[in-house]
């Protein structure tokens, strides 16, 4: 994806009109993308770095869809670096641009959500969550981001958060409830966040006392994690297992801690 996106930043030197502001776009798209790969492998200074070469190259073409989606995806890797206030200004700047979609703004609420939960406030976390889930519902025949393919967000998508910001509110009974729905009704193709939404879940059970549940979601969550090398299931697994250590004498959890421990130090792993 680097090599591809630096050929597309030779070729946009040269070119001048439409067939420049073309390639600016699927620059921009490429970077995105690579943004997201970045954060995925848990390399938020690269991330950020492609993050803002996708931010520019969108302004330059005038791609005022992928601006704001851009805005929701800064967010985001914001939230994944808890920094909560940086979240919140961020997501707002995304759900008031121009190219906010049906789609972006309802991702961009619930990103919102996020950070108002993690500085615990939980009403007006809440609030935007129930916005949130309240767009994704809704029908858009509009089609003006379908190249952006954002058809992951869902009603199932929102809820998917919220569960894990109730964690962070202390109700992580009800988070299980959520969890143990959503994670039903999650396409397959969904690969990643299965291994993300069951490292959550794990986590959801341990604060909850039931350890044996927790163990075994997470030990689903850790076999997919060793397939998918993704940084971002690691770290929630290893919440997770934060959560499990004043349970280390039950059988189930000293195993997880075990394959964990070998992932962890990059030991090859029974799959």
């Amino acid at each position: 994806m680097t090599r591809h996106f630096r050929l597309l930043d030779r070729l946009q030197q040269d070119a001048e009109g439409r067939a420049r502001d073309e390639l600016l776009t699927i620059g921009a798209r490429t970077a995105e993308f690579l943004g997201w790969l970045n954060q995925d492998l848990g390399d938020f200074d690269r991330a950020l770095f492609w993050s803002d070469r996708a931010m520019e190259w969108a302004q330059e073409a005038g791609d005022d869809v992928m601006a704001a989606y851009v805005l929701f995806r800064k967010s985001n890797q914001a939230t994944a670096q808890r920094n909560a206030p940086k979240a919140v200004s961020l997501a707002r700047a995304a759900q008031r641009s121009v190219g906010a979609t049906h789609r972006i703004r309802a991702l961009a609420a619930q990103q919102e959500a996020q950070g108002h939960a993690m500085m615990g406030n939980s009403r007006f976390a809440q609030a935007k969550f129930d916005e949130a889930h309240e767009i994704a519902a809704a029908p858009d025949d509009s089609h003006a981001d379908d190249a952006l393919d954002l058809a992951y967000c869902t009603p199932t998508y929102i809820e998917m958060q919220r569960a894990n910001c109730l964690i962070e509110l202390g109700d992580p009974h009800t988070a299980v409830g959520m969890l143990e729905a959503e994670l039903r009704v999650l396409p397959p193709v969904y690969r990643n966040d299965q291994g993300v939404y069951l490292s959550r879940l794990a986590r959801a059970y341990a604060v909850s006392g039931e350890p044996e549940q927790a163990a075994a979601a997470a030990d689903r969550a850790l076999s997919i994690a060793v397939d998918t090398e993704s940084a971002r299931a690691m770290s929630e697994l290893s919440a997770a297992g934060k959560a499990l250590q004043r349970w280390s004498a039950v059988p189930q959890v000293a195993t997880f801690t075990h394959r964990l421990a070998l992932m962890s130090s990059g030991s090859p792993l029974d799959r």
